[in-house]
C-alpha cells in the first residue's frame, strides 16, 4: 500500500507556495476563511488527475480565473497551478513522487499547443518520479504534449500523439501493463476517499434502501450505507465496532440491519421508543450524518487514505469526543487527513489519537500553517 508522505501545492486559490509532511492522522483546524478546504481540494485534485478528470473538475469549480493564486506574481512568471504528492510504499520503503502543473491556453492560439477552449484548462507538464535509497528513476515526463513514460526494462518510450492538452497522462495511459509503478501510482490514488459532508434532506440517498451488493467500503457521497452496515452484520458477521460506536453516541440506541433482499436497508431503535424502528427517512439530520460518518471509518475495509471536511457539520457539540474516537480508531487501519473549525473535535483526536493539531492561519493573504518552516518541516520535528 502506498501512503501520502507528503504534499505540495502552489497557485491554488490562497495556497501561494506551500508543502508539509503528511502523518497517519493530520488534523487542521483554524476559522473561516484561512484556507482549510483548499488544502482538502487540492488533494481531490490530485486524485482527478489520477482519475483522468482533473481539467473538467477545475472548470466545474468556476475555472481557472477563480482557481489561480489571487495575489501577485512576480513579473513573467506564468500563471500556472502546480500539485504533488509523494507516496511511500512502506514495504520497500520506495517514494512515488507525482506532480502536475494546470494554465491556460497561449494566448497566441490554441493550435499551437493543441486542441481546447480559449478558457479550457491545460495540463503543462507532468511528472512521475520513484525513489529507492538514493537512486531516482523517472517514470513519466512531460512538456506540453510530449514527454515518455519509462517501461518495465527501464526503456523510454513516447507518449505519443493521442494526448491532448486537457487530460494527464497518469490518467489516460491505462495500458500501464509495461509500467508498473504509473499503474500502482493511479491505483493508490484513485483509491482515496473524501467525505465533504452528507446530503441529509428528504431526497438524500442516505435515507433510501440501496442495492443489496457487498461493499467494503462507504462511497463518498454514502450512497451505499445501507449496504456497508449490511456488510458488516451479514457478511463479515461483526458489527461488534459499530453496534459500541451506536451505543457510545446514542446511549440505549440499537441499529437494526434486516437480512437484504434485492435491497438494504437499515434503522435505528432508541429507549424511549423500544417497541419501534425508526427508518432512515426518519431519522434527525445529526444522527444520520453521524451513521454516515461510522459507516465511513468502521467499514469492512477502509480505503488506503480518507480526508474529511468539517465532519462536525450539524452535529451537537456532545459527539464531538465521540466522532474524536471514531476517528482516532480508524487512523490505526488507514491514513486519516481532516480539516475542522472544531477544537473540541481537535482537542478530542489529540487526546484519542495522540496527533498534533496543526493549525491553518492566514499569513498576508495565503494559507500557512502554524509552525511549518520554508524548508517543509514542521518546527518540533526539526528541533527533535
Amino acid at each position: 500500500m502506498l501512503v501520502v508522505r507528503e504534499v505540495a501545492v502552489s497557485g491554488y486559490r490562497t495556497l501561494r507556495r506551500i508543502g508539509f509532511p503528511v502523518d497517519n492522522l493530520s488534523v487542521f483546524v483554524g476559522g473561516n476563511g484561512t484556507g482549510k478546504t483548499n488544502l482538502y481540494r487540492a488533494l481531490e485534485l490530485l486524485q482527478a488527475a489520477a482519475r483522468g478528470t482533473l481539467t473538467r473538475d477545475l472548470a466545474a469549480e468556476g475555472g481557472m480565473d477563480s482557481a489561480f493564486w489571487a495575489g501577485r506574481r512576480r513579473q513573467g512568471d506564468p500563471a500556472r497551478i502546480r500539485l504533488s504528492a509523494t507516496l511511500r510504499q512502506e514495504t520497500t520503503g520506495q517514494d512515488f513522487t507525482y506532480a502536475v502543473e494546470i494554465g491556460l491556453v497561449p494566448q497566441a492560439g490554441a493550435e499551437i499547443y493543441g486542441a481546447a477552449f480559449r478558457q479550457e484548462p491545460q495540463v503543462k507538464a507532468e511528472r512521475l518520479t520513484v525513489r529507492t535509497g538514493g537512486r531516482t528513476a523517472v517514470i513519466l515526463d512531460r512538456d506540453g504534449r510530449t514527454g515518455f513514460v519509462r517501461n518495465a526494462e527501464g526503456r523510454k518510450q513516447s507518449l505519443g500523439s493521442d494526448l491532448l492538452a486537457t487530460e494527464t497522462a497518469l490518467g489516460s495511459l491505462l495500458d500501464a501493463n509495461g509500467q508498473p509503478e504509473i499503474a500502482l501510482t493511479r491505483q493508490a490514488m484513485t483509491a482515496w476517499r473524501f467525505h465533504h459532508g452528507f446530503r441529509t434532506d428528504a431526497e438524500s440517498p442516505l435515507r433510501r434502501p440501496c442495492l443489496a451488493v457487498t461493499t467494503p467500503t462507504l462511497a463518498s457521497d454514502g450512497s451505499d450505507l445501507a449496504a456497508v452496515f449490511a456488510t458488516l452484520a451479514h457478511i463479515r458477521q461483526d458489527t461488534a465496532d459499530l453496534d459500541a460506536a451506536v451505543d457510545g453516541t446514542f446511549p440505549g440506541a440499537r441499529l437494526v440491519v434486516p437480512e437484504p433482499g434485492r435491497e438494504a436497508s437499515f434503522g435505528l431503535i432508541v429507549p424511549d421508543f423500544a417497541g419501534r424502528v425508526f427508518s432512515a427517512s426518519e431519522l434527525s439530520d445529526g444522527t444520520l450524518r453521524y451513521l454516515a460518518l461510522a459507516g465511513a471509518l468502521l467499514g469492512y475495509r477502509l480505503p488506503p487514505f480518507i480526508a474529511l471536511n468539517e465532519p462536525e457539520t450539524s452535529l451537537h457539540p456532545d459527539l464531538m469526543d465521540p466522532l474524536a474516537r471514531l476517528i482516532a480508531r480508524a487512523a490505526e487501519r488507514t491514513q486519516v487527513w481532516l480539516v475542522t473549525h472544531s477544537e473540541r473535535l481537535a482537542t478530542g483526536i489529540a487526546k484519542h489519537g495522540r496527533a498534533q493539531p496543526r493549525t491553518v492561519i492566514k499569513r498576508d493573504g495565503e494559507t500557512w500553517i502554524a509552525g511549518l518552516k520554508l524548508s517543509g518541516d514542521f518546527a518540533e520535528v526539526e528541533d527533535e
